[in-house]
């Protein structure tokens, strides 16, 4: 299965944070002018960067502390961007719906990233 990943892209976990971040994207469009640099920004910030940091952790898989480095960050990244989303739906700027829709999708990219993290070297390309 492994063999077939080239590049960060072909990652499932990348792929699920990638439309993830693209939701939150599209859903905070609705939200508040006075969010634009607060809530707003913080949400597509963080849900973008779990996607930056993947494509960083896989670029530097070969230096194993490197790589689980990098996606410490982005299980980090991906814990904020919960966080970002606890306060839009308390602020009534999601629906519940898409609240519990978009956290258990970071629950999923969570459970995935913590468990490249634990198996590490098995993400080691051939020397």
């Amino acid at each position: 299965m492994r063999e077939q990943i080239k590049t960060h892209r072909d990652l499932e976990v990348f792929q699920m944070a990638f439309k993830a971040s693209m939701d939150i994207f599209e859903l905070s469009k609705a939200f508040p002018k006075e969010e634009t640099y607060s809530l707003t920004d913080q949400a597509r910030r963080s849900s973008r960067s779990v996607c930056a940091n993947l494509a960083e952790a896989w670029r530097k898989r070969r230096y194993e502390g490197a790589f689980v480095n990098k996606l410490s960050d982005s299980e980090a990244e991906a814990a904020e961007t919960q966080v970002w989303l606890d306060f839009a739906l308390a602020c009534g700027y999601l629906a519940e719906e898409n609240y519990k829709g978009l956290y258990q999708q970071y629950d999923f990219i969570l459970g995935k990233l913590v468990n490249m993290i634990r198996q590490s070297d098995q993400w080691q390309p051939p020397h």
